[in-house]
C-alpha cells in the first residue's frame, strides 16, 4: 500500500488545496488515464495539461459545474480499413474530474500536439480581499478604509 504525502504541495499552491485533500484521500482508486499536469502559470492563474493523443476536439467535452471541472473523451468507432497488428495508442473513453477551489474559473481550453490545455484563473471578489484600516487619534471620528493593492 502506497501513501503519498502532499504536505509540501500545500505550501506552494493556491487554489487547489481541496484538490490535494481529495487526492490524498483517494490515491489508491485514482484513475491513471489520461496523464495530466497541473501547473501555476502566474500568481492567480493555473493550467491543466492532459495528454489526449488520438482524440480530436470533437471527441472531447469540458464542463465546469459547482466547483467541479469534468473532462470527458469518447472516440467514435474506428473506421480503419486495414487490419491493426498492434494497438499502442489508447482509444478508450475516459472521464477525469478536478475539484476546483473557491473563485477558480475556467478561462479557456486549447489543443496542441495531442495535448489539451485548460486555463484557469482565481479571481477573488473585491469584498473578500484584505483591506487596510488606518488607526486614527481621538480627534478624527470618521475611520477610513483602503483597499490593498494585489
Amino acid at each position: 500500500m502506497r501513501h503519498l504525502d502532499f504536505t509540501p504541495l500545500y505550501r506552494s499552491t493556491v487554489g487547489f488545496d481541496r484538490l490535494f485533500s481529495l487526492l490524498d484521500a483517494n490515491t489508491q482508486d485514482a484513475p491513471s488515464y489520461p496523464p495530466y499536469n497541473i501547473e501555476r502559470t502566474g500568481e492567480n492563474t493555473y493550467r491543466i495539461t492532459m495528454a489526449v493523443a488520438g482524440f480530436g476536439e470533437a471527441d472531447l467535452s469540458i464542463e465546469a459545474k459547482e466547483h467541479v471541472l469534468t473532462v470527458k473523451g469518447e472516440r467514435a468507432a474506428d473506421t480503419e480499413t486495414g487490419e491493426v497488428l498492434y494497438r499502442g495508442i489508447a482509444a478508450r473513453a475516459f472521464e477525469r474530474r478536478f475539484q476546483l477551489a473557491d473563485f477558480v474559473e475556467v478561462r479557456g481550453a486549447s489543443m496542441e500536439n495531442g495535448l489539451l490545455h485548460i486555463d484557469l484563473a482565481r479571481e477573488i471578489p473585491e469584498a473578500m480581499k484584505p483591506r487596510k484600516i488606518d488607526i486614527r487619534t481621538g480627534a478624527d471620528s470618521a475611520p477610513q478604509i483602503e483597499s490593498s493593492v494585489n
